[in-house]
């Protein structure tokens, strides 16, 4: 079936433009949302009459959303769910919960205007994009753990999945590596002051000074 395009469709056209797509896809989404006409020569002809008229409407309507959009965009949503200790929801996590998170956080999403990916099973830090018109689009991310706690070590970066024990053998040596890099700064910072031996500095002049006869 061949449908005139009333506002752009991803991967499928731009408004005005005459496409052909499957009939189930046309019956069953782009006309009963209004996305398109059936591109019959009466309605080619009223598109054209009307031609400025829905330009000028999906203007306006795309400034809205762009208005709209600017205040999720980069936002960082947080979604508690039961999981396993590997990670692994017990469901997974739709539109509509991204879409009642942000809602909880004082933003309005319509869940239909939510894209993800892929579903989300397992917590961890995704990315969504919400696209409130055919040409405005933002990206959020969704944080999903099991408990505000874990959110907010996700949230810097720390990798919440596997076993408790390798989880906490993972964060012992990283605190090691930022202690022993503290370590390192504080050791050149000394070296810049005068008079002041850093330990390596100490152990080569021991090895220079001749030993006592």
């Amino acid at each position: 079936m061949q449908v005139i395009l009333l506002e752009r469709v991803n991967k499928l056209g731009h408004l005005g433009e005459v496409v052909k797509v499957k009939d189930g896809y046309a019956r069953n989404f782009l006309l009963p949302t209004k996305k398109a006409l059936r591109a019959t020569e009466a309605n080619k002809a009223k598109f054209e009459r009307d031609r400025a008229v829905i330009e000028a409407r999906n203007a306006e309507t795309r400034k809205a959303s762009a208005d709209e959009a600017k205040h999720i965009d980069g936002k960082i949503f947080v979604i508690i769910r039961q999981a396993g200790e590997s990670g692994q929801l017990y469901g997974s996590v739709s539109p509509r919960d991204i879409a009642e998170a942000a809602a909880a956080q004082g933003f309005h999403i319509n869940k239909n205007h939510v894209h993800l990916a892929a579903t989300i099973k397992a917590i961890g830090m995704y990315d969504a994009e919400v696209s409130p018109h055919p040409e405005v689009t933002v990206k959020v991310q969704v944080n999903v753990a099991r408990s505000p706690a874990e959110a907010e070590a996700q949230a810097r970066g720390e990798v919440m999945t596997g076993a408790a024990a390798d989880r906490a053998e993972t964060r012992a040596a990283a605190e090691a590596l930022f202690a022993e890099a503290q370590a390192d700064q504080a050791a050149e910072e000394a070296a810049e002051e005068p008079g002041i031996e850093t330990p390596k500095e100490a152990k080569a002049k021991k090895k220079r000074t001749p030993k006592a006869e």
